[in-house]
């Protein structure tokens, strides 16, 4: 039987996942951002924790509780597919028996953890190069409910309960074209020390460095603060935009994707 552990107690399941440096991870055992399940929560031998459509198994898949861990699906989960990142190769077995005809591995990218490649000169560039009739302004009350009303642009703030969460919390910038929202990079996750960066783009108005823009901008931003902006990409066009930000590729890794329907 698995039990949903209250945020108070997350950090006890720290040890599950001492191998996996995920933004999202430490926003979740932290208690900023999601949900977390295990067999006990004190002394559990296998966990998942769950920020959005993405979700982290780790610990023992032989656990009698592994399995129920894998297919527990929240009454409140509601997006087309669920991403399962296994601690390692071991939960792949459990995790294809029990999502088999509806599930299939992704390749992402891991980018290191460190800032010396940042260059401020270069991203203050960037930032100014958007085209005439373009312009990044900070995301605010106004521009958190225009970014929720559209499905391209909702993950830029969906992981936070309200405008007022999000200002209070959250951090990003969002690029306006003829007073509409058309680009945005902000903070997916949130935890002690950083950030997990959201970046999406208007597909009307792609290709013209709009992403770049308001990235320079929230990297900036982050850097200001003192708080880390963590990039993890699903495709190989997000590798080269992190790359051009001034971020170094770690490495691949793989995810497994279910599809809900």
């Amino acid at each position: 039987m698995i039990i949903e552990v209250a945020r108070e107690k997350r950090s006890g399941l720290s040890s599950l996942y001492s191998n996996i440096e995920s933004a999202i991870v430490q926003s979740c055992l932290q208690g900023h951002m999601g949900h977390a399940w295990a067999d006990d929560a004190d002394n559990p031998t296998c966990s998942r924790i769950m920020v959005g459509d993405i979700t982290f198994i780790a610990g023992c898949p032989d656990s009698p509780a592994a399995m129920e861990l894998v297919l527990h699906i929240p009454s409140w989960f509601r997006s087309e597919e669920l991403y399962i990142v296994p601690e390692t190769a071991r939960w792949d077995g459990l995790i294809e028996s029990c999502y088999r005809g509806r599930c299939y591995k992704l390749q992402r990218y891991a980018f290191r953890h460190e800032t010396d490649g940042f260059d401020r000169e270069k991203l203050a560039g960037l930032m100014a190069s958007l085209p005439v009739g373009y312009k990044i302004r900070l995301i605010d009350e106004k521009w958190y409910e225009e970014i929720m009303k559209h499905e391209w642009s909702r993950d830029l703030c969906s992981q936070f309960k309200s405008a007022e969460d999000y200002v209070k919390r959250g951090l990003g910038f969002c690029v306006i074209h003829d007073g509409q929202v058309v680009a945005g990079a902000s903070s997916y996750a949130l935890y002690n020390d950083g950030i997990e960066i959201q970046i999406d783009t208007r597909e009307d108005h792609r290709r013209k460095g709009l992403a770049a823009a308001c990235g320079a901008a929230l990297i900036l931003e982050c850097l200001k603060r003192g708080i880390y902006p963590g990039w993890d990409a699903a495709n190989m066009e997000s590798v080269r935009l992190a790359e051009k930000l001034g971020y170094r590729l770690k490495g691949p890794y793989y995810t497994w994707a279910v599809k809900m329907n």
